[in-house]
């Protein structure tokens, strides 16, 4: 009886032998070729075939989300020739010190350190006007491609330093899933993850705020100071399965799910699988590399021995291209 129902079970459809093929995530859209976060590089990567595309989200002074890696500006745009004297007391300027009105008359250019030293040399070095998008903007950008090109490209927004908005006067996570809600987003049916590095946010989401959406856990090094969140302590299966009470994955750093040192799994991957967690971890690039390591190497490692669930990548045509040539080495 058992058998029976089985083969019921996958002739209809219900369930399937298949394995879901791995998620290509645009990192703030094809930011290997265009200056990140753009409406361009959105389009860019949604033409080279992302499956989802990441927005970073920071607050503007009127409570826009805008889309921005961080709550700087200085790394990314103009500010500090367009307003030179609205920099806080650290010499840093904010994005929550403007109006978007104010945000749209910067120029944004290819991330650069404070010197002006371009970060990636060999990427994007024309002088084209590019600007800062909402996060509204980039949602009906990507809504608007998927119907006319009829495909289900997904949303992966990225709530940034939520403990530091609060600390600013500001709820930054209501704000977003107010957005969410108003675009029938809030639903973890649909294609869209949201991300935090903050585990305390994380929890609040899914429990205070009422969270419906996919929750993804970033997971960083302490060392960055992204959050108030013990990040080793994460990466055990004991708080990988608390993890896993309010979110559906983790996104990890790629030198936390392989030890090229030592060339093996560190075991993350396995044992986020273990308590049900995808894992997509961040970030590749082929500009980027380990030295004597190739991008097939790399992309080889992460999908075919580590076997992560996704990746962000900044280069989403090189990923996609890979795993189009892995799926017709094995149809199966």
């Amino acid at each position: 009886m058992k058998l029976q129902l089985l083969s019921f079970l996958l002739a209809s459809g219900i369930i399937s032998t298949s394995i879901a093929e791995p998620l290509v995530i645009a990192h703030r859209g094809a930011s290997g070729y265009l200056p990140e976060h753009t409406l361009e590089a959105v389009t860019l990567a949604y033409a080279q075939g992302a499956d989802f595309i990441e927005q970073d989200l920071v607050l503007s002074k009127d409570l826009v989300p805008v889309v921005l890696h961080d709550i700087h500006l200085d790394t990314v745009s103009d500010v500090a020739n367009k307003y030179p004297s609205r920099h806080r007391d650290d010499g840093r300027y904010y994005a929550l010190d403007f109006t978007l009105a104010e945000l749209k008359t910067l120029d944004i250019h290819e991330r650069s350190e404070l010197n002006g030293k371009q970060v990636f040399p060999h990427r994007y070095q024309g002088k084209a006007s590019f600007k800062i998008a909402t996060f509204v903007e980039e949602l009906e950008l990507i809504a608007q491609l998927n119907r006319q090109f009829n495909r289900q490209v997904g949303y992966y927004p990225e709530i940034k330093s939520p403990a530091w908005h609060q600390q600013q006067g500001v709820d930054i996570s209501k704000i977003v899933l107010t957005i969410l809600r108003e675009h029938s987003l809030d639903d973890p049916n649909k294609a869209i993850y949201v991300q935090c590095f903050d585990f305390a946010e994380l929890k609040r989401l899914r429990l205070e705020l009422g969270a419906n959406v996919k929750l993804i856990q970033l997971i960083g090094d302490n060392s960055w100071g992204e959050a108030d969140t013990d990040y080793t302590a994460l990466q055990t299966p004991k708080m990988l399965a608390e993890i896993a009470k309010y979110a559906q994955g983790i996104g990890p750093w790629l030198p936390q799910v392989f030890d090229l040192k030592v060339g093996k799994p560190t075991g993350l991957v396995k044992n986020a699988h273990n308590v049900g967690l995808q894992v997509h971890p961040y970030t590749f690039r082929q500009d980027a590399l380990p030295e004597g390591v190739s991008s097939e190497q790399i992309l080889s490692i992460l999908f075919q021995q580590v076997k992560v669930d996704g990746l962000f990548t900044d280069f989403t045509d090189t990923v996609v291209n890979f795993l189009a040539k892995q799926k017709a080495k094995n149809p199966s």
